[in-house]
């Protein structure tokens, strides 16, 4: 059956030639949007095609466009059964896809531009072919998403939940051990659950694939939804387990061993094993006939619901040129919000803090946050006479944008390809964001993190996404702060005390980071 499912069905349906002129003339309009509007976002999509190709994360949406033109080709011969016409409402889609991607572009946020851009392609389908063809390719155009490339920001929770299975397993096979965030102690050695093994490409894939087999080869929601299960659990599950074989293994042959057997393991091959298991599992249940076509284009032609929406109707023109002014338009809106930039002093200093007197800064392990994109960054470190020593980062931004964000991938306290090792988050106060980090397998290091942006004090890295959407969408400048107070765990004393006395001398934090950014 999955065999049949899985062909390419025979084309029964009219050829170009024999297409009413409703169809030539949908057909015609819909190819030039398709053409034009992937070069007006030409730079999300190279950002995509970049990612899909370059990180293994993402080299599943490879095959996407092949399974989305294959789903639309199941579905022609029906499909060629319903009237296009072009449909006014469709440019209510539009819009709210092309406003995602101003948002995004205005924040610097890359998820939500490519959402956008993914999102514009699928809103031409209801705006320029109608409600019925819409419904008709409801599938494919929700598969779409698949195109985003999407999945990093489960890595931290993922790294989490397999470091738990693991030390679980590991406890259960006799294996003495501790763990601490997401590394894991045994007798052979110190064990990390790192990004690159969080698991989160076979589980975005996985993913992926329970979506389109559960379209293709069920009718039931009860199946379709324990399948898609399956593909949630399983892979997660699967990926606790190599992590515990590879530690179980190292007992006996040494960490250098193993980590080469894991290497070995843990790729494509992995993620085609755990595949393997799960359509084994589902096969027997699969229930769509082997001739049943994915949707009746007759029934979709006939349904008297369709047809009310369909009244709402518009000329081809007109919704291709309304297309052209809505997209000049959040290009034009998106220029204007990346040149603002608010006035900054030429040079700021870190002020003196009671109690405390500025050292030297010489950590046992270099660190030093990362801040791209921002005008000014201050370094240093305080002590007081009870021996607490305290780290702070401060880093000045006109605006927020792409490749300048406070708070994007890879910047913050957590410097990318360093010897320092995210280890958990950790509880924060003032609402800060708490992260613990471990450098070089020894050193404990935590972390507090602020953004500072007009009147708002925050550690969440969405409320200042949010914030500076607005800001920017508004085409108001304001100036951004980023803030990191962090201490060592020493012999003599824990990070947190250390970062609890210095927070209580510095007053109102508000008001101390506006006098260090000397923005008010």
């Amino acid at each position: 059956m999955l065999r049949s499912a899985l062909s390419l069905p025979r084309f029964d349906g009219p050829r170009w030639r024999d297409l009413p002129p409703a169809w030539r003339i949908g057909a015609a309009r819909f190819a030039l949007a398709w053409l034009v509007l992937p070069i007006a976002f030409a730079h999300d999509w190279a950002t995509m095609a970049g990612q899909w190709w370059d990180s293994s994360t993402y080299n599943h949406i490879l095959v996407i466009p092949v399974i989305l033109a294959w789903l639309v080709w199941q579905r022609l011969p029906e499909l060629v059964k319903i009237k296009p016409v072009a449909w006014w409402p469709g440019l209510v889609a539009m819009g709210g896809a092309l406003l995602v991607w101003l948002l995004g572009a205005v924040s610097g946020l890359d998820l939500a531009r490519q959402a956008g851009a993914v999102g514009v392609m699928a809103a031409a389908v209801p705006l320029l072919l109608g409600p019925r063809v819409a419904w008709a390719l409801l599938f494919p155009l929700a598969y779409m998403a698949f195109l985003v490339p999407f999945g990093d920001e489960l890595i931290t929770v993922l790294q989490t939940i397999t470091a738990r299975i693991t030390i679980t397993l590991v406890n259960w096979s006799g294996i003495p051990a501790l763990i601490d965030g997401v590394f894991i102690e045994t007798p052979a050695g110190l064990f990390e659950v790192a990004e690159a093994c969080s698991g989160v490409k076979f589980l975005i894939a996985m993913i992926a694939f329970g979506v389109l087999a559960a379209n293709v080869c069920f009718i039931s929601w009860t199946r379709r939804f324990a399948l898609l299960a399956a593909c949630l659990v399983v892979p997660i599950v699967a990926n606790g387990v190599r992590a515990w074989g590879t530690i179980f293994a190292a007992q006996y042959v040494g960490i250098e061993k193993a980590a080469g057997i894991d290497h070995i393991i843990y790729g494509w091959a992995f993620f085609a094993i755990v595949l393997m298991l799960v359509i084994a599992g589902a096969w027997r249940f699969f229930d769509r006939p082997v001739d049943d076509p994915m949707i009746d284009g007759a029934a979709i032609a006939a349904d008297p619901r369709l047809a009310r929406l369909e009244r709402a109707r518009i000329g081809g023109v007109p919704a291709l040129l309304a297309v052209a002014a809505l997209v000049a338009g959040v290009h034009g809106w998106a220029f204007a919000a990346d040149r603002l930039a608010a006035p900054l002093p030429r040079q700021i200093a870190l002020p003196p803090v009671a109690g405390w007197h500025r050292v030297d800064y010489a950590p046992a392990i270099w660190w030093e946050p990362r801040a791209g994109g921002a005008e000014h960054r201050l370094l240093g470190r305080y002590a007081d006479d009870a021996g607490h020593e305290v780290d702070v980062f401060i880093a000045l931004y006109s605006g927020q944008g792409d490749g300048r964000e406070a708070g994007g991938f890879g910047e913050g306290a957590l410097m990318p390809d360093s010897d320092w090792a995210w280890q958990a988050d950790a509880p924060g106060f003032d609402g800060a964001k708490g992260q613990r980090l471990l450098g070089g397998g020894r050193v404990e290091r935590l972390a507090l993190t602020w953004y500072r942006t007009g009147g708002m004090m925050t550690g969440s890295n969405l409320h200042l996404k949010l914030t500076s959407m607005a800001d920017r969408v508004l085409l108001r400048s304001r100036p951004t702060a980023l803030l990191i107070l962090s201490a060592e765990d020493r012999p003599g004393g824990k990070a947190a005390p250390a970062l609890a006395a210095f927070r209580a001398s510095t007053g109102p934090l508000d008001q101390w980071m506006d006098r260090v950014a000397a923005v008010r």
